[in-house]
C-alpha cells in the first residue's frame, strides 16, 4: 500500500488523523513540541510538523474513504498525480522526531540555489532535495518526492 498526502482544514491535522484511525485507515500526523508565545506567557505546545498535511496509507480502491473525516479537504497532487511518499521517507521522519537533537548538522556552503542534491548526513540522509535558499542562519530545501519545503537551521 502507498502513503498519500492529504490536505486538511486549518488546525484539523490531529483531529482528522484521529478520525481516520477510528475508521481503520493507517494515518500518520508527525507532531513536534514548540514554544509558543501567548499574550501573557510562553507555553510548550504540541503542533503538527507539516501544517495542513497528514499522511495516509491505503489501497488505491479505498482512497475515497478519507473523506469520512470532515477535516480532510483533498489529496495533494504532484506533477498531476496523487503525491506518493515512500515508506523510507515516513520512517526517516519518525526516526528524526525520536532523536533528542532534531537539528540537522549539514553544511550547504558549497551548494548553489536551484541545485539538485542528495543529502549525505543528518536525519534526511539519502533524500533528494533542491536547494531553494541559503541564508546566514538557515537553508531551505525542497524535498523532491513530496514537494515540501524544509527550513533547517545550520551551524
Amino acid at each position: 500500500m502507498k502513503w498519500y498526502v492529504l490536505y486538511t482544514k486549518p488546525k484539523w491535522e490531529k483531529r482528522a488523523a484521529d478520525q481516520l484511525i477510528k475508521v481503520g485507515i493507517n494515518c500518520y500526523c508527525p507532531m513536534i513540541t514548540k514554544l509558543q508565545q501567548r499574550s501573557d506567557r510562553k507555553i510548550k505546545a504540541t503542533v503538527p510538523l507539516f501544517n495542513h498535511y497528514i499522511f495516509v496509507q491505503l489501497a488505491d480502491k479505498d482512497r475515497n474513504n478519507v473523506f469520512l473525516s470532515p477535516g480532510v479537504v483533498r489529496y495533494l497532487f504532484w506533477l498531476g498525480v496523487h503525491a506518493v511518499v515512500k515508506d523510507k521517507e515516513i520512517q526517516t521522519i519518525k526516526e528524526w522526531l525520536n532523536t533528542s537533537d532534531a537539528a540537522a548538522d549539514i553544511s550547504v556552503m558549497q551548494y548553489q540555489i536551484g541545485q539538485k542534491i542528495k543529502l549525505d548526513s543528518g536525519p534526511f540522509c539519502e533524500q533528494n532535495a533542491i536547494v531553494k535558499d541559503i541564508t546566514k542562519t538557515h537553508f531551505v530545501l525542497i524535498l523532491e518526492s513530496i514537494g515540501y519545503v524544509l527550513k533547517v537551521k545550520h551551524k
